[in-house]
């Protein structure tokens, strides 16, 4: 396989004069750091025809100046018109992400909207009118009471960026509507972001309006590239509140201090989440489960647990967590079966459920999901039960999902349920229920592997 030849690549000795400003790229490419940033591909009169991302620049970069690249048809007429390229270092994979955003929006390079999808991009929509806003992902930005940033070329970066950010701003993403001035909230339970320090939760009046206003005005000057000196801000805040002894405030400020500067060391961004198949939209999902399970509300958490072992040898199981019907994958839970013998899989779903909500039921802070999903029939649905019953704790809403003829099991119901195939509450249980088994699958490939090689 070779260069078309408009495309050929020789060394800066080499003598072409039809190349114009390619092999000039090509040495660029090899030339620039190992960093995150922003790079721009520009034409031969130096407008700016492509912005685009990177967690490494120069491996980035130089993956398009591959003999392969040029047999991808959305690449080749970008490739033929490349002329020069310029890039910007970013602190992080975050800040990349944002400021690349931010060019395609000021610029509007041409490739940038060729090279897309068909569905829409994706933003970042804060609810600024909101007592307490709240932040979402969505591909139908409103136009009026919302400060929106985006578009955004990568729908997965995104959403790991979402969930990195609220590790420190720990703002909401539910869809409640939280007045600050109606008393019934301060009876109603957090969900299990605020368990593990990533929501104030407004929900439960556990942060004031201005506190966690204030939280939302800090990631809205992070967004809009302000961030050194919100660090400026908040280190001398952090001082101040050491010198009056409010120590509690001072060491939060400190944690999110120390998170802002690391943000380069949260890994890739599109591992924070689980890519985007699912089917259907997940609001529908939940609202239909509530509808077909009889709920009193949406069922906000839900965790699926599945088994897997062969022929009985090294059995696994697995927990994941769904938050608002998205994969929550810093919830996600893998477990070495240790009372089992053989192939007894409702007594390894009677272990891992022990194990699980023992732990729960000992930790204050940590809350019940609203439904667990076990993946099977009756047999494991009642081993579930079991568990409860030797803990002596209610139980949340507990379901079993038959593969097969995809029955739900339900406590107390002798006859399987039936969905209907293109359910919304189903595919949303589909979701769980594969997610739950891939991750036991995994894990258990795992221990195979190293016992096959020897390894401890």
């Amino acid at each position: 396989m070779t260069l078309p030849e408009d495309l050929a690549v020789t060394s800066p000795e080499g003598e072409n004069p039809t190349l114009g400003g390619y092999a000039a790229c090509v040495q660029k490419a090899k030339s620039l750091p190992h960093r995150p940033g922003v790079y721009l591909m520009k034409d031969s009169a130096g407008r700016v025809i492509y912005v685009g991302k990177a967690k490494d620049l120069r491996a980035r970069v130089s993956s398009y100046f591959v003999k392969g690249a040029t047999e991808d048809p959305r690449l080749g007429p970008l490739l033929r018109e490349i002329y020069d390229l310029d890039y910007i270092e970013a602190e992080s994979e975050v800040d990349a992400l944002l400021m690349e955003a931010r060019l395609i929006k000021d610029i509007q390079p041409r490739f940038n909207r060729e090279l897309r999808d068909d569905k829409t991009f994706p933003y970042l929509q804060i609810y600024i009118r909101e007592d307490f806003p709240r932040v979402e992902y969505t591909r139908e930005p409103r136009r009026r009471g919302t400060k929106l940033y985006g578009p955004f070329p990568n729908a997965g970066s995104l959403r790991g960026a979402v969930q990195v950010l609220q590790k420190i701003f720990k703002f909401r993403t539910c869809s409640l509507d939280i007045k600050a001035d109606d008393p019934r909230w301060r009876w109603f339970r957090p969900c299990l972001l605020h368990s593990i320090g990533q929501c104030l939760a407004p929900c439960n009046m556990r942060v004031t309006k201005e506190e966690y206003r204030k939280a939302i005005h800090q990631l809205i000057r992070f967004l809009d590239g302000d961030k050194e000196s919100l660090l400026e801000e908040m280190q001398k805040e952090m001082a101040a509140a050491a010198a009056a002894r409010r120590y509690e405030e001072a060491a939060r400020l400190r944690d999110q201090i120390h998170l802002l500067k690391t943000l380069d060391e949260r890994g890739e961004l599109e591992t924070h989440v689980q890519p985007e198949v699912f089917p259907v939209d997940p609001r529908k999902g939940l609202v239909g489960l509530r509808k077909v399970l009889k709920l009193k509300s949406l069922p906000r958490t839900i965790e699926g647990v599945d088994v897997a072992h062969l022929a009985g040898v090294d059995t696994v199981a697995s927990l994941v967590q769904f938050i608002d019907g998205m994969p929550f994958k810093p919830g996600y839970r893998r477990y070495r079966i240790k009372t089992v013998q053989g192939v007894d899989d409702y007594a390894a779903i009677r272990e891992v459920v022990y194990r699980r909500f023992r732990r729960l039921s000992e930790e204050a802070e940590e809350v019940f999901p609203d439904l667990l999903l076990i993946d099977g029939g009756k047999g494991q649905l009642n081993a579930a039960q079991e568990a409860f019953r030797v803990l002596n704790v209610a139980p949340p809403t507990l379901v079993a999902l038959a593969k097969q003829e995809e029955e739900l099991y339900l406590p107390g119901r002798e006859e399987p349920l039936r969905l209907g195939r293109d359910s919304f509450a189903l595919r949303l249980l589909q979701y769980v229920r594969d997610e739950a088994h891939r991750f036991a699958q995994h894990y258990h490939h795992l221990l195979r592997r190293k016992h096959t090689l020897g390894e401890d």
